[in-house]
Formats: structure tokens, C-alpha cells, sequence
């Protein structure tokens, strides 16, 4: 199958096309897919698109601030934001450099990290923070925060968080404004967004818009008790794994107080116990499943660092409900609109590549006992979960 792979990209994989693509996805799936796939294999092939797909992407820091606009035409080298504003999102512009910092480490050519380095120092001096945590929008020409005011873990703000501990892990643990930066998120995380449901006592993670909490959490936050675990591993605070244990709790119960066993893509907690409520309460416009990798990262995690069967446990139920629920007949696994509805979960016929890239991938490791099976002391994962060799091995 790899064969046949191989043959495809050196065959079919053409980059040179009149086509406008997002920056932060071509980014973590097709350059950090070559990138990784590289390393693994040792075929230079792989290098030579990645060289040519990060060349293809670079205009896009042809901005006022530098701050990287969201989408770039990859045949035509011209580069603009969204339609509707001259924002960027944070995530994206602070989630590539894991990617691009290597692509530089691998041909010798530095523009590729100097590019993405000076998004991180940046973004490290500006105001608009709160304990370290981040708005969701910055703007391409003035190189400020937008938007001011509301705080989350979840969409739009996520990996920026992960990003900054894994680049300093990347760079052999040197980089002390990446730790810095988030070491604060995380106080930020306890003191701002921090609470617990009815009745369980889950610890859960909200939103904070303008001073008001919010007991919102997208399933996307789930990625944060792998990260923390990730962490507490390479030397950080041991609250850290000690929150990591409780937030991964919280997650698995996403999954488990649904009908169908899987997650949907927000839920809200309840703050006060009423009579027959779970934890959990789920709108109408957010009961679909995307089949999300982010619980099942954290799971791999965890089991790794702390070699507790119960991860394997819970991922084994909620790999048998996305077969149950999500797997079609003909081949494949669809998206779901309704993961509160057993007999008709109603498939969309619509599998993102990270069902298979990260997904699949971490099942596929969080079953294995093998260590050296991607051991995390030599590699560290991109946000699409494809491995890159840590430079200075623990």
C-alpha cells in the first residue's frame, strides 16, 4: 500500500495549480504528511514535495505585519485573507511552525523558520492577552489582537497552546519565551476557564466572553489533557498531569453519557444539579460527530505516560461505536448529524482525512504496547498528528 502511495505522490501530486488553499491546513495535513512520511521511510521523494509545497505557501507572509494571511494561491504565488475580513485566525498563524521550522532544519534554507518564528515572537509581545490566554483573531495588517475579549480553549485558539509546548520540546527545550508563554496559558486556563458539572463533579473546561463564563466546551479542547500530560512528562509541573487525569475523565464522559457512545462536536455542562440531568446537555445545532481525534489523542497520552489499561478501555469502546455508528457498508466511516439518536444517526457521507491521519493513528497507537512505536522522547506529533524528530533527543 505504501508502494502504491509512493507512486501516486511521485506520479499524480502536482502543486503547481491555479488553486486557492488554507495556509494552516496545507500546513499541518499535506506538508507535515510529507515531512513526516519522509522521515519514516528515508525516501527523499517526500522531501522534494515538501521543499515544493512550502515554497508554494510562503507568500502568504507577505503581509504588513507579517502575520500570515489564512489563504494562498499555490500556482499563482498570491496570497489574501478571508472574503469578509483582513483577520487571521490565531491558531492557525501560531500552528505551522512545527512544520516549517523543520522543512528549514532539513534544506538548510532558515526563511522557512525565520517566517514562522517571527509570528511566535510577535505574538508573545502583544497586549490583548488574559493570563496568558489569547483572542481568537489577529489582523494581518496591524499585527493586533482582534476581537478582544472572549477566551477559549476550543476553536480558533486551540493549538496555539499546544504549539508553544511543543516547538520548545522540538528545539531541544531552549526556548524559553515558547515555555513561558505557555506556562501562563495554562495558569490562565485554572484561574479563568476552570470548573466543575452536576453531578458528577466533572472538571471541565469553559469559555470566558467579556468577564462572563461560559460552561460551553468544544470537543476540540480534549486535545489539552494529552498536551498537559505531554508536559508533566518532558520535566513541567506534576498539577499538570494531575489536571491532565481529571480533564481526560471529562472527555471520556462526553462520550459515554451520549446515546450513541460518541461525542458530539460542543456540549454545555450543568453548574447546578437538577433532577434527571446528566452532566452533559447538548444543543440541536451541535449533536454531529465529525469523528474527531482529539479524546482519542489525549487517551494515547495518557496510557503512554501513565500505562493504565482503563485508556485502552475507553478507547476500545469508542473505536466499537464508531463502528457501530459511523462505519459504512461499502467502505469507509461518514460524519453524523445526530449522536443522540441510536437507530438513525443520520450519516453525511463525508470523511475528513483526519478520520484516517490522526484518528485511526492514535487508536492504532494507544493499542499498542510498544514504546518505540513513535517513542515520544524522539518525536513530537504535529496537530494533525503525523511524527517530527525532536532535534535535541531527550
Amino acid at each position: 500500500e505504501f508502494e502504491e502511495a509512493r507512486k501516486w505522490v511521485a506520479n499524480d501530486l502536482v502543486f503547481d495549480k491555479n488553486v486557492d488553499v488554507n495556509l494552516f491546513e496545507s500546513t499541518i495535513r499535506i506538508l507535515g504528511g510529507l515531512l513526516s512520511t519522509y522521515h519514516l521511510s528515508g525516501d527523499s521523494l517526500f522531501l522534494e514535495k515538501a521543499k515544493d509545497i512550502g515554497n508554494r505557501l510562503m507568500p502568504a507572509f507577505k503581509t504588513p505585519s507579517k502575520i500570515p494571511y489564512s489563504d494562498v494561491n499555490i500556482g499563482r504565488g498570491t496570497a489574501h485573507p478571508p472574503r469578509w475580513t483582513s483577520d487571521s485566525t490565531v491558531a492557525e498563524v501560531t500552528s505551522i511552525q512545527l512544520e516549517f521550522r523543520e522543512l528549514s532544519r532539513l534544506t538548510g534554507d532558515e526563511k522557512f523558520q525565520k517566517a514562522v518564528d517571527e509570528v511566535m515572537k510577535h505574538v508573545h509581545t502583544l497586549s490583548g492577552k488574559n493570563d496568558g490566554l489569547v483572542p481568537m483573531f489577529i489582523n494581518t495588517n496591524s499585527g493586533q489582537f482582534t476581537h478582544l475579549g472572549v477566551y477559549t480553549m476550543g476553536a480558533r485558539a486551540d493549538s496555539y497552546y499546544e504549539y508553544l509546548l511543543k516547538q520548545w520540546i522540538q528545539g531541544g527545550k531552549k526556548e524559553n519565551e515558547l515555555l513561558e508563554d505557555y506556562m501562563r496559558a495554562i495558569e490562565g486556563v485554572k484561574k479563568h476557564l476552570l470548573q466543575r458539572s452536576e453531578p458528577k463533579k466533572l472538571t471541565f473546561v469553559g469559555e470566558l466572553a467579556h468577564g462572563h463564563f461560559s460552561a460551553k466546551m468544544d470537543h476540540l479542547v480534549c486535545f489539552l489533557p494529552g498536551t498537559l500530560a505531554l508536559g508533566a512528562h518532558n520535566g513541567l509541573a506534576a498539577d499538570h498531569m494531575k489536571l491532565a487525569e481529571t480533564l481526560i475523565e471529562t472527555c471520556y464522559q462526553m462520550y459515554a453519557q451520549v446515546e450513541t457512545g460518541l461525542s458530539p462536536e460542543i456540549v454545555h455542562f450543568n453548574l447546578h444539579a437538577q433532577k434527571g440531568h446528566k452532566d452533559v446537555e447538548i444543543k440541536p445545532a451541535d449533536r454531529h460527530n465529525l469523528l474527531r481525534p482529539e479524546t482519542v489523542e489525549s487517551l494515547f497520552y495518557m496510557y503512554r505516560f501513565t500505562g493504565d489499561k482503563k485508556y485502552q478501555d475507553w478507547g476500545w469502546e469508542i473505536l466499537q461505536n464508531f463502528n457501530r455508528y459511523t462505519r459504512v457498508p461499502t467502505g469507509g466511516y461518514t460524519s453524523i448529524n445526530n449522536v443522540q439518536n441510536p437507530s438513525n444517526p443520520e450519516p453525511r457521507d463525508k470523511m475528513e482525512s483526519f478520520f484516517l491521519g490522526e484518528t485511526l493513528k492514535y487508536m492504532f497507537l494507544l493499542f499498542s504496547d510498544d514504546i518505540d512505536l513513535i517513542n515520544l522522547d524522539k518525536y513530537i506529533f504535529n496537530t494533525e498528528a503525523h511524527p517530527l524528530p525532536i532535534w535535541v533527543p531527550a
